[in-house]
């Protein structure tokens, strides 16, 4: 078992390489501690000549200098009080940044399986909210440590110059007050790193019910949401209840360890005092700097508990951080393929499903050639379009592009050849321009994104809109119609001019006048490609010059629409199922 003190010092110490950019600023915050840590023992210090030099002895020099220095020392107190925040909370700030930016950039180079077994509500959280926490670990926390552990030592200077036997019975006390966090502190990081995972859960909570919104109300589901819901915050609240509880028992009980302490310091003072071996202002100067050692001490019992909660989010930040990325085996850079593509003996097997998604694959398909896949749910049409963009990788075999195995191509590079449509069109909170050119395409002008949204049949209602190509379409094109969205996707397509193309049912669920302008906009976006289309409205791919027709993960029938009718396989069986009337 690792040891969690060891855990919490790489934890912190690997925050600390984040912080070491900023060193110059994180130095000036420290020696700005140093300077406050060094003006607290200098109060109950003024105390001694002031009550000795003007109360007892009515000096007139100390009576005009003590009030000067005062007022002195508070200021340079106050002015590196404000420099030490601001810088802490300067470096803080670039921390949380950075650390968003390098889960951000790790997310988006993930692997599709990633995205499968992970739930996006907590993914978001992990960015949004999670990495705040880590600041309390990497600045807040050390604020308090290094200012209040400086000044600690600074007073504790003072009180054993003062009487080294009193001071030392405090000293004596530190151990027991030591073990005491040290138990509290392995509490505290176990509740903090459930708290972090239920923060995810009720992110996904809300994600969901708010994306669904339509189908809750639909059937109802309001109340099995708020039940839901009701769940994931009370399990949030009974966490904090835990954290509050721990960390609030902490404090009283080294406090109570340390008034035995004070209570036999205050005695023994006392006793030296009224037997003349103490000063009125040694005695008052003494008392006061033990006392200003409350503070400090009662901030660092409570500093674990900001620790802990810091150093938990860290654990899920570095998990995220060192997610092992989309891997790309390719050395190899292609210019525009033909789009001659070959399976080859493939075979897919997902981890989590007991039979292979595909088995023992085989297809050759010419450059321009355009080749539907058909067959019932489940049957492995979409697991092989998905391999072209290596999106997975196979179990077994290959696939060729232009006779080069699509693993020995460099991602971008194979990726730049392919384009894709699917039923569920993906578009951003971005204007229709920036969505038709999206990604590598962003630079293009505005009069290539005119004839790609002309070719897709969309400048027809683009025209309509009030701002034209710069009008926002809402979250994933909350404002445009199935169809509307359908013939964007198309239009970005079109715009990236790829010589192979996958469309995944691009015209289901449209009504007829819909599908009637998607499908002519396809029927441009498929000439000279090499094209993949899965449907299963089979009256769109009658005029294929291929039909694979697939089941459970084989290939069962290939040929032109005619000559599988004529064969009356499992095609002919399925078309009759649909137009049987």
């Amino acid at each position: 078992m690792t040891d969690p003190k060891h855990e919490s010092l790489e934890l912190y110490l690997r925050l600390l390489q984040y912080v070491r950019p900023y060193w110059r600023m994180f130095a000036g915050a420290m020696l700005a501690m140093a300077v406050m840590a060094a003006a607290e023992p200098a109060v109950p210090a003024l105390f001694k000549p002031l009550l000795d030099g003007s109360f007892v002895r009515k000096d007139p020099d100390f009576i005009r200098i003590i009030p000067i220095l005062m007022v002195g020392l508070f200021f340079i107190r106050g002015l590196a009080d404000f420099a030490s925040t601001y810088a802490m909370n300067w470096v803080g700030s670039r921390l949380v940044m950075d650390l968003r930016t390098a889960m951000f950039n790790k997310l988006i180079a993930m692997p599709t399986q990633y995205y499968d077994n992970s739930s996006t509500g907590t993914l978001i959280a992990h960015v949004v909210f999670n990495v705040t926490q880590v600041t309390q670990s990497a600045t807040s926390a050390v604020t308090l440590l290094v200012r209040d552990s400086l000044t600690i030592i600074g007073l504790l200077s003072w009180l054993l110059w003062l009487n080294w036997q009193l001071t030392l019975i405090i000293i004596a006390i530190a151990p027991v007050a030591i073990v005491t966090i040290r138990q509290v502190s392995r509490r505290l990081r176990s509740i903090n790193r459930q708290a972090q995972q239920n923060l995810g859960e009720i992110t996904h909570v809300v994600e969901e019910s708010v994306g669904a919104h339509k189908v809750v109300k639909i059937f109802g589901g309001q109340e099995y949401e708020a039940r839901r819901f009701t769940s994931a915050v009370n399990n949030a609240r009974r966490y904090t209840m835990k954290g509050v509880t721990a960390a609030a028992a902490n404090g009283p009980v080294v406090q109570l360890i340390a008034a035995f302490g004070v209570a036999i310091v205050v005695y023994i003072a006392t006793q030296q005092a009224l037997r003349g071996q103490l000063t009125v202002g040694g005695f008052v100067s003494y008392m006061i700097a033990m006392l200003m050692v409350f503070g400090p001490v009662k901030r660092l019992t409570g500093i674990n508990e900001q620790l802990q909660r810091g150093l938990a989010a860290a654990e899920v930040v570095f998990e995220v951080i060192d997610s092992v990325p989309e891997i790309d085996t390719g050395t190899q850079t292609i210019a525009r393929a033909c789009g001659e593509l070959r399976f080859e003996n493939l075979s897919l097997h997902y981890t989590d499903k007991p039979n292979p998604a595909l088995n023992n694959i085989s297809l050759d398909i010419q450059p321009g050639e355009t080749i539907a896949l058909v067959g019932a749910s489940g049957s492995g049409k979409t697991s092989l379009v998905n391999l072209i963009p290596r999106f997975y990788t196979p179990s077994s075999g290959r696939i060729l592009l232009d006779n080069h195995d699509i693993t020995d191509i460099r991602l971008d590079s194979l990726r730049a050849n392919i384009a894709m449509v699917s039923q569920d069109v993906i578009l951003f909170n971005d204007t229709l321009a920036a969505n038709i050119a999206y990604g590598a395409q962003a630079g293009a002008s505005e009069a290539d994104i005119i004839r790609a949204a002309e070719a897709a049949h969309a400048m027809e209602f683009i025209r309509e809109q009030p701002q034209g190509l710069q009008t926002m379409v809402g979250e994933n094109g909350v404002k445009l119609s199935g169809g509307q969205r359908q013939r964007i996707a198309i239009a970005r397509a079109l715009l990236k001019n790829a010589p192979v193309l996958i469309l995944d049912e691009a015209t289901s669920a449209l009504d007829t006048e819909s599908e009637r302008h998607v499908q002519a906009a396809l029927e441009t976006l498929m000439q000279g490609r090499t094209t993949l289309v899965i449907a299963h409205r089979l009256s769109t791919i009658e005029n294929a010059d291929r039909i694979v027709v697939m089941q459970q993960g084989h290939i069962i029938e290939i040929g032109k629409h005619a000559e599988l009718i004529q064969k009356n396989g499992t095609y002919a069986h399925l078309h009759r199922l649909q137009f049987h009337e």
